[in-house]
């Protein structure tokens, strides 16, 4: 009996994991290399456990890669040995260099054999984030981590100095006037105590700029620098005089500026869309205001934040389960649950329907110019050579205008001669 007995005991064990081993087997695991940290990773986090929870049969593996360079480094590695994840973070650049190499499935791919997914899902998202992602005429990535550009404000100091709290500054002239009266010596000891606003050296803020005085980044072909123009210099001469003029603007490396104007040392501070998950974790104990960036002659602006690429596999089973998270990555409910995590945007029109998007904009009023940015969003050059280019900006162009080293005219034409440069020696290959 005692024989038998044992007999039935592992006849049920192995039986057991022969339908363990299958239900594993079904189990299609998509790796997903990322590079979301802070509020922003467990966003993700969120995100992807309830996919995985909703979808049986696919597994997200998501994997963080610390940042931006460590992702492009160990992608860029990782697709020479062959060995690339199924789903990865990418900006344009990026994307336009790994289609050289045949490496990525174009989403059209997808989209055309999808019965789910069509034209009428198409026109949903905003027209910017189907350009961005469209290279040499093939849809090649989809939105993930967008953001656009906003001013924090601090609603109380406005209502302590006479100002409307809800009436926020909207052009370059109201920002100057509202920087001017709002940098105060409170004790009179001829030190500032309070400044409207502070600067970090950032060429994301000049492009939005530029293109508000009325100028363009590069020709529509991207052969030829256009910055170096009359509106690329009435946008760096704008921040020369909030710095060094009005002396209303001060410059703070790092998470600085963000630090003071939590602590209420400044009134007004730009940054990320995203920035308000960071403040907000770390605590604000004032009023904060949420507006879209002041504009000149147009309301141009540039997003910014990556994309997501599908790598081929030669498990075509793998292609098709990440598509589906991608896909529903994307779609309203979920888009619309992002942005309410992060304060990244939806990519969808239909996101504002969802409830907890229109509680938001029914609380604070004045973020809806924000989202609006949207309609009037384009993007940097899809091209590798600016992002070379946009790094020497930060550092040999914005910087040296405002520390008084170089006039705005010869930073910008060094610069355009470096891109010019780098175009001409590509072609040449």
């Amino acid at each position: 009996m005692k024989k038998i007995f044992v007999f039935v005991i592992i006849s049920l064990l192995i039986l057991s994991c022969a339908k363990q081993e299958k239900k594993t087997s079904d189990i299609t695991e998509v790796v997903f290399w990322q590079a979301m940290g802070g509020p922003l990773g467990d966003a993700l986090h969120t995100l992807v456990e309830e996919f995985n929870n909703t979808h049986p049969d696919i597994h997200i593996t998501s994997i963080n890669m610390g940042n931006y360079t460590a992702l492009s480094q160990k992608l860029m590695a990782s697709i020479q040995t062959g060995n690339q994840p199924n789903v990865a973070q990418a900006f344009e650049a990026w994307t336009t260099n790994m289609a050289k190499g045949d490496v990525l499935v174009p989403m059209d791919d997808f989209i055309e054999e999808d019965p789910d997914f069509g034209e009428k899902d198409l026109a949903d998202f905003y027209p910017v984030f189907i350009k961005c992602n469209t290279i040499d005429g093939k849809l090649l990535s989809f939105p993930f981590n967008k953001s656009v550009r906003v001013l924090y404000y601090n609603k109380d100091i406005f209502f302590q100095n006479g100002f409307d709290p809800n009436k926020p500054p909207t052009t370059w002239d109201d920002f100057r006037t509202y920087c001017q009266k709002l940098t105060l010596d409170k004790d009179g000891d001829g030190k500032i105590d309070q400044y409207g606003t502070t600067l970090r050296i950032s060429a994301w803020q000049f492009e939005n700029l530029l293109l508000q005085a009325g100028g363009e980044i590069m020709s529509a072909d991207n052969k030829t620098p256009l910055f170096n123009s009359e509106q690329g210099v009435l946008a760096l001469n704008f921040l020369n005089d909030l710095l060094n003029v009005d002396k209303t603007a001060y410059l703070s490396p790092g998470y600085d500026g963000q630090n003071d104007f939590l602590a209420s040392r400044l009134a007004m501070y730009e940054d990320s869309s995203v920035s308000i998950s960071y403040m907000k974790r770390l605590g604000v104990d004032f009023n904060i205001g949420v507006t879209a960036i002041p504009i000149k002659d147009t309301r141009k602006n540039i997003i910014s934040g990556t994309n997501v690429v599908i790598f081929k596999s030669e498990d075509k089973k793998k292609e098709q389960a990440a598509w589906e998270f991608v896909k529903w990555f994307t779609d309203t409910n979920q888009t619309a649950k992002w942005s309410e995590l992060t304060y990244y945007m939806p990519v969808r029109k239909s996101a504002f329907q969802v409830e907890a998007l229109q509680e938001r904009l029914k609380n604070n009023p004045e973020i809806a110019s924000v989202y609006e940015q949207l309609n009037y969003a384009t993007f940097e050059p899809q091209i590798s050579e600016w992002f070379e280019t946009r790094s020497y900006l930060e550092e040999h162009v914005i910087e040296k205008v405002l520390r008084g080293i170089l006039t705005p005219k010869q930073a910008l034409d060094k610069a355009a001669k470096m891109i010019s440069d780098m175009i001409a020696e590509r072609d040449e290959k």
